[in-house]
């Protein structure tokens, strides 16, 4: 019989085996403790958007949040709004939806890109050039991507995406289950804001009208000012008064005069950007606030409002069309003052200016000291 070849495999000295030992040892503790980590960062997370009270503190949390909790450079969160109803809600608290950086409205979730054809769990992997680029437009490199998507009652209505410079950062073979967890909770919570948005604004909006009301209106004159201040942007104010109102009420009653109004109303929202605040101030009297405006481009807002009211009659019964009228003042911010008054002083001077054109004869647009 021929001798049998036999292979050893070399005996690791103790040293050796220990050594060995050590660093599996030393790998699975590193690995626990990034797990660890991990699950504490989603966890937070997940109290944060539990705990969110507003629409901004949502938004804030779902894309600068994430990024600095999960030490991102590349974060962006893609909404559905098709009738912008979130966008309206947005610039309805003062924020508009232009201050997220992050943050993508789309009309329509499988015309801005075919990924949300089929995207019902998380997808992690690697970055595909231009099929994804349309996610990150402001930020680069990203090479590993996690597309997390927001599912409400069983319709996709945005995705959350994570996006890494790492290769081994996000790959197929991670878990998804915390991505799950936060994705579901997101969805959950970015309903539960939009709705108490609703019940706050109907509290501040005027049920004759539409328009926000004078509560409204403080609210948002001193938030107005502050941005004005801070980024040096002009602020506007309109006072705009119906003339002869008092005539409209005692010649055709009161519900009349409840159709006049609306009518002004609608007409002067019809000049209006979705930036702009519009309220009625009280009985026939409206006030416009108009962000990144200054004097000059007010005037000529308010002389297309007065023109635009001032052509058309107003239909108020099927034989009967009623000639309306309004006076408007107009005033700017005085940047170049800093005191606590700003914003009192910029109603005051439209208000002014608004008597001036009562005075001269109304149906007229009156500018105050500086505009």
């Amino acid at each position: 019989m021929g001798s049998k070849l036999q292979l050893h495999q070399p005996h690791l000295s103790p040293e050796a085996e220990n050594r060995k030992l050590r660093n599996s040892l030393r790998e699975l503790t590193e690995e626990a403790r990034n797990n660890e980590e991990t699950l504490k960062r989603f966890h937070e997370r997940e109290l944060s958007l539990l705990g969110a009270e507003t629409l901004p503190e949502l938004l804030e949390i779902l894309t600068r949040g994430m990024r600095d909790s999960f030490r991102l450079p590349c974060i962006s969160l893609v909404l559905e709004d098709g009738n912008h109803e979130l966008r309206h809600l947005l610039t309805g608290t003062g924020i508009p939806p232009e201050d997220f950086r992050d943050l993508i409205f789309v009309d329509d979730l499988e015309r801005f890109h075919p990924l949300y054809q089929r995207l019902k769990t998380p997808w992690l992997g690697p970055f595909m050039g231009e099929e994804h680029r349309a996610l990150f437009s402001h930020c680069s490199p990203v090479r590993s991507l996690a597309l997390v998507p927001l599912i409400r009652r069983g319709t996709l209505v945005g995705s959350l995406n994570l996006g890494s410079p790492e290769k081994t950062r996000f790959t197929r073979h991670h878990a998804t289950d915390f991505m799950h967890r936060l994705a579901t909770i997101a969805a959950v919570c970015l309903e539960n804001t939009a709705n108490r948005e609703h019940l706050v604004i109907s509290g501040l909006t005027d049920a004759l009208t539409g328009l926000h009301n004078r509560r409204y209106l403080e609210r948002r004159l001193a938030e107005e000012v502050a941005r004005a201040r801070r980024y040096r942007h002009p602020l506007s104010c309109l006072f705009v008064d119906a003339d002869h109102f008092k005539r409209v009420n005692d010649l055709y009653g009161h519900s009349t005069g409840d159709l006049v109004l609306r009518e002004i109303a609608l007409r002067m929202k019809g000049c209006l950007r979705a930036s702009d605040v519009a309220t009625r101030f009280g009985g026939e009297e409206f006030t416009l606030l108009l962000p990144q405006t200054d004097a000059r481009e007010a005037f000529s807002l308010a002389e297309r409002i007065r023109a635009d009211i001032a052509e058309t009659p107003v239909p108020v019964a099927s034989d009967r069309v009623l000639s309306v009228t309004v006076s408007i003042g107009v005033s700017e911010m005085d940047l170049r003052r800093d005191d606590e008054d700003a914003g009192a002083r910029l109603m005051a001077d439209a208000d002014a200016a608004l008597y001036s054109a009562k005075r001269q004869g109304r149906n007229r647009v009156i500018s105050g000291p500086l505009a």
